[in-house]
């Protein structure tokens, strides 16, 4: 049974120009008040146990998406996504307390992940040691550089032992040294027969360290396959991206992005057009906020 399964999965995000219609959006699915941008279109790919496995492409093209909805942060919009284990997600400041200490958040997060107190103080040790930040351990998150926070995020989720460990672009924000440590940590993990998605824009750690290599672009999976293979065409296409102009450039990341909110736009014409109380059902949704509104008014001043 593969570890890991996405199929047909979409996430899609409303898109509003004023907060009314937001608002306006709770009471009526059919307000027409935003359009709907798909971070995610129809993505479909399966994961045995004990791969690693890069996703590349450029800035929102869809890696972190993925990565959110494979570690429950989000759900998605429609699709079905089995999960078999586990899952632990690493990324700057993801699941960590701004307000809490280094300490409390090791805590927090372990808790979270089932450990019993017993659990947490025998690995707390262990994960302080990791994350080497010093006495920051006792200082506020929310006083950390994006490195320490990535320290101690990566510290705190290796230790907690995953079946599936998803790492976004958590190794940017460290130095070398550091970086050294986390790719021996996850080494390890390869050894164990445990399943890795790796986030980066390193070529030659994608390349060093995965098995296969999904390129996303534009919320869809351009190239899905080895992982050499797949990061030499993916560096073509950067370095034909890198040699068009600013003007090109910006041309074509429009057309992307048109192309993710088109399908929306097509079925929006055909529900303007095949419902003839659409009107009517926007203004009895404003009547009936404006009613709520009343009523709560009443409710207080009783």
């Amino acid at each position: 049974m593969p570890k890991v399964v996405f199929k047909n999965v979409s996430k899609k995000f409303q898109l509003y120009k004023k907060k009314s219609d937001k608002i306006l959006n709770l009471f009526s699915k059919s307000y027409g008040g935003g359009k709907e941008f798909f971070a995610l279109k129809d993505v479909s790919f399966e994961v045995e146990q004990g791969l690693t496995i890069g996703l590349v492409g450029l800035n929102g093209s869809g890696k972190s998406t993925v990565s959110n909805i494979l570690s429950g942060v989000i759900q998605p919009s429609s699709g079905d996504v089995l999960v078999n284990g586990e899952v632990s997600l690493i990324a700057i400041s993801a699941g960590l307390n701004g307000s809490l200490t280094g300490h409390e958040n090791i805590e927090l997060k372990c808790m979270m992940h089932g450990l019993s107190k017993k659990e947490i103080k025998e690995i707390t040790p262990a994960i302080v040691d990791f994350a080497d930040i010093g006495n920051f351990i006792n200082q506020p998150v929310k006083d950390y550089s994006s490195g320490m926070k990535s320290r101690l995020g990566f510290a705190i989720s290796v230790h907690i032992d995953p079946d599936i460990l998803v790492v976004d672009e958590a190794l940017s924000v460290g130095d070398s040294t550091f970086t050294k440590k986390c790719l021996d940590k996850m080494n390890e993990f390869k050894e164990q027969g445990k399943t890795i998605f790796f986030i980066s824009h390193s070529a030659s750690q994608m390349r060093d360290f995965c098995d296969k290599i999904i390129w996303m672009h534009y919320g869809t999976i351009k190239e899905y396959g080895e992982a050499s293979e797949i990061i030499n065409k993916y560096q073509e296409f950067v370095k034909w991206f890198n040699s068009i102009s600013n003007k090109e450039k910006k041309e074509y990341k429009k057309q992307m992005l048109n192309e993710q909110i088109r399908i929306v736009e097509k079925v929006e014409k055909i529900i303007k057009k095949g419902s003839k109380l659409r009107w009517l059902d926007s203004t009895i949704s404003i009547i009936i906020f404006l009613l709520v509104i009343v009523f709560a008014y009443l409710v207080v001043i009783s």
